[in-house]
């Protein structure tokens, strides 16, 4: 896929951060969108900017683990376009909490979303993507991917099967020999705003501020990466200097990473304990 005009392209996640920035860059080049989110909010934002930069766009309310709604949502833009060339499956959310502490409900919502929401938007799309003759598929995992983190559990849990589920299918694709591009998305830190809304504990506003301040790419740099990633079919993406070197230290280190990460994370979770 070289030139994104008059493709159909479908983001979820779309109302904020990464999502927003792949649309407005997307609307630049042509694309059709189909775009959603639950923020509706957030996403009518969205819609405005990338109607302001000409493009074709609709917005749709999705919750990406309603596996039922994202098999409806894939049939209607079918139906409205009569094909699909593009599905990025963005929506994620963020939990900080410790194995120890967390909840089932809690793990069960990041998996839902993090997960089944990439599993869903897969299996729904598909289809769509193999009968454009012309399709590629991007799944959002994580530099979390590639290393466990204390406190992350879950969310490493839900990226390193992102990471697993969309190398296989890319394989499956090119064994059976669908022209279908396939590429997994590596982000570091991204300047959006789901470190300000992740569930766990803590002050969730100076948690933010943290993660600001090592935050090194812009949503707008990631998406334009993104999008020369799917151009060259690339099957893995890294964004942000920190991704390379992140993705480095299991190569160099192997496990042994584990343990300078665990003294680095206990000043933090005795603090967390004493504060109850």
């Amino acid at each position: 896929m070289k030139d994104f005009s008059g493709k159909v392209a479908v983001i979820t996640g779309a109302g904020s951060g990464i999502g927003r920035a792949l649309a407005l860059e997307l609307a630049l080049h042509g694309a059709r969108l189909e775009l959603s989110d639950v923020d509706s909010e957030g996403l009518d934002g969205t819609v405005r900017q990338a109607r302001e930069r000409g493009a074709l766009v609709r917005g749709h309310a999705l919750d990406v683990a309603d596996r039922a709604a994202v098999l409806a949502h894939a049939e209607d833009v079918a139906g409205e376009h009569g094909r699909v060339n593009l599905v990025v499956n963005n929506a994620g959310v963020a939990l900080g909490a410790t194995v120890e502490e967390m909840t089932f409900e809690d793990f069960d919502w990041l998996l839902g979303i993090n997960l089944g929401g990439v599993v869903n938007g897969t299996k729904a799309f598909l289809p769509h993507l193999i009968a454009s003759g012309d399709g590629h598929l991007v799944n959002i995992s994580s530099v979390f991917g590639f290393v466990g983190v204390p406190t992350q559990s879950a969310y490493n849990a839900a990226k390193f099967a992102v990471r697993g589920f969309t190398e296989s299918l890319r394989e499956e694709m090119l064994a059976a020999g669908h022209p279908v591009g396939v590429s997994c998305v590596h982000p570091g830190g991204i300047k959006t705003n789901i470190a300000r809304n992740a569930r766990g504990g803590g002050d969730q506003d100076d948690l933010a501020a943290g993660f600001d301040k090592i935050a090194l790419t812009t949503p707008k740099k990631a998406a334009q990466t993104i999008l020369r990633g799917v151009r060259r079919k690339c099957a893995r993406i890294l964004i942000g200097p920190d991704a390379y070197v992140i993705d480095a230290i299991p190569r160099v280190f192997g496990s042994a990473y584990q343990r300078p990460l665990a003294m680095l994370a206990r000043p933090g979770l005795n603090r967390s304990k004493r504060n109850g």
